[in-house]
Order: structure tokens, then C-alpha cells, then sequence
């Protein structure tokens, strides 16, 4: 499922062809993905203007001049293209469950194979409020998320601190992905119980975080299986990746693969987890780790 860097992107890439623009045409093409498509949203889009948009979370938020606003979630496999003005009739790609024209020409698409992503439709004064929005933690490069934020929010959890990550009602956006490489720039392993950390770590955590979803937004996501960006091209983060996926490898910033041994795979809760056995040393009988480096860059 595309993470927060990957929707940041397209999010990004629909601003610059989208934002300003009046929508002159909607195509419906199906009556759901993970549920339902909203009562006459053709009609309720038609000839707003898009004066807005944001990302929360892993939501893409299309702000319109009628006070509604459209959400736009990818699931598994969703992506959105565009197409330029003169491009007949978008990408007619027989998975484009929504199409939708400006009335300069621009088209963008929701392409789902899968058909797990969502589309809905609120008043924009009731964002906070949605179901799929209510609950969500701060954004993780945001104000509110901080080491104090941090501290309230995992401080008693007797979980482990992949698990208590990748709870969105700690801190939006965050998947297995990018939870992973922060951990590894903090050095703290992911088993470890998320009421055991130090203030200093979880400072160290923050800033990894931070660190690592800078750098994926820079490199344009990471491509994995559908995700593309949204004239089509692919992210490049995955070539950067320190841990993830890369089991039985050297890690790239200890002395050599002899020394630490290589990465190792984790299965958590059903998930992949990947650490540097040396960098991030496994929990002892406190939960504390013998040794935590402090460099996130």
C-alpha cells in the first residue's frame, strides 16, 4: 500500500496540474471499490472548481468551491494518472474506475486493479470529523508531532514499538516501509516494548522519522508493485532503503557484513520487519537495548 511519501507525491503531482482548475466532466465507471462510490457524485463535481489540495495521512483531500471536499484514498493497488489537455478520452485504461476532465483539457484518473482504494465526498467544514479522518494521530512532519507527542502517546503501551508506529492514532501515514528505516536510524529494534524507551531515543525516533520521509518525498516515493507517480513514472526511494528487503545483506553503515552479519528479517503480527543485529540490538530482560547510536541523517 502506498505510505505517506508515495501519496505526498502524487498529492503533489495533482497540485500542479489540478489546482485552480474548474472539473467540466465526471465519469463514474462502477459503483464501488471498498465501498461505495457517493449518491450522485458526478453531479455534485460538476463544474466546481478544485481551490485546494492537501494530503492527511495516506488521504488525498481535493478542496472544491462548492464547501465540498473529496477524498481519495489508493488502497493496494490505486494509482492516479493525468493526462495533459488533448489527450483523448485520458489513459482509457479498462481499470479507470474514475475519470474526471477539467475544462482546459486535463484529465486525471483513478486507476485501481484491486479496487481497495475509496472515494467519498464531504462538507469541507466537517474534515476532521470524517469517519476516516477522526481518529488519525499528527502529521509526522508536522508541529504537533514531537518527542513530548510521542512520549503521551506510547509512554505506558506495553506493545512493541513497530507495532505501536504503525497504530495511526500515534502518528498518520506511517507503513511498514518507512517505520522500518526509522527504526533503523534510531537505532532501536523493533521489538522493542514501546514503554521502554528513553526520551532520548524517542527524540532520536522523531527525528528519524522526520529524516526518512523527507528523503523518500525527495526521491519521489518508493515504486513497489503499482505505485507510480502520476505522470507515470516510478519513485526511486527503494534504492535507498538501508534495511528493508535487504535480509542477509551488509548494512551500509556498519564497518562490513562480517561484523553485524547482515540484515535480518522479523516477522511481526504477520509483517516484515528488518533490522541491523548490530545497530539495533535486540531487547534484554528490561526491554532496554546495551547500545543505541543517535545519528538520523
Amino acid at each position: 500500500m502506498p505510505e505517506l511519501p508515495e501519496v505526498e507525491t502524487v498529492m503533489r503531482g495533482m497540485r500542479s496540474h489540478l489546482d485552480g482548475r474548474r472539473i467540466a466532466q465526471v465519469a463514474v465507471r462502477r459503483a464501488d471499490l471498498r465501498f461505495p462510490f457517493p449518491a450522485d457524485l458526478a453531479a455534485r463535481l460538476r463544474g466546481a472548481r478544485i481551490v485546494e489540495l492537501a494530503r492527511r495521512a495516506k488521504y488525498i483531500l481535493l478542496r472544491l468551491d462548492s464547501g465540498q471536499t473529496m477524498l481519495l484514498h489508493l488502497g493496494m493497488s490505486g494509482r492516479v494518472l493525468l493526462t495533459p489537455p488533448g489527450a483523448a478520452n485520458g489513459f482509457q485504461d479498462r481499470h479507470e474506475h474514475l475519470a474526471v476532465t477539467m475544462e482546459d483539457g486535463t484529465h486525471f484518473g483513478l486507476v485501481d486493479p484491486r479496487r481497495f482504494g475509496a472515494v467519498d465526498l464531504m462538507p469541507t467544514s466537517a474534515e476532521t470529523t470524517h469517519r476516516l479522518l477522526a481518529h488519525l494521530g499528527p502529521e509526522p512532519l508536522g508541529n504537533d508531532f514531537s518527542q513530548h507527542w510521542l512520549h503521551q502517546a506510547i509512554g505506558r503501551r506495553r506493545t512493541t514499538i513497530k507495532a505501536a508506529l504503525l497504530d495511526q492514532g500515534v502518528v498518520a501515514g506511517l507503513g511498514n516501509i518507512y517505520v522500518s528505516e526509522a527504526l533503523y536510524r534510531a537505532a532501536i529494534h523493533p521489538a522493542r516494548l514501546a514503554c521502554s524507551l528513553t526520551a532520548r531515543e524517542e527524540a532520536a525516533l522523531v527525528r528519524g522519522i522526520r529524516a526518512v520521509l523527507r528523503d523518500a518525498i525527495a526521491a519521489g516515493g518508493s515504486s513497489l508493485r503499482d505505485y507510480v507517480q502520476t505522470d507515470g513514472t516510478l519513485g526511486y526511494f527503494q534504492h535507498e532503503w538501508r534495511v528493508y528487503g535487504r535480509a542477509g545483506t551488509g548494512c551500509p553503515d556498519c564497518p562490513g557484513a562480517p561484523v553485524c552479519g547482515g540484515v535480518v528479517r522479523l516477522e511481526q503480527a504477520g509483517r516484515s520487519s528488518y533490522f541491523c543485529p548490530m545497530r539495533q540490538r535486540p531487547p534484554d530482560g528490561t526491554g532496554r537495548v546495551a547500545h543505541a547510536h543517535e545519528d538520523v541523517s
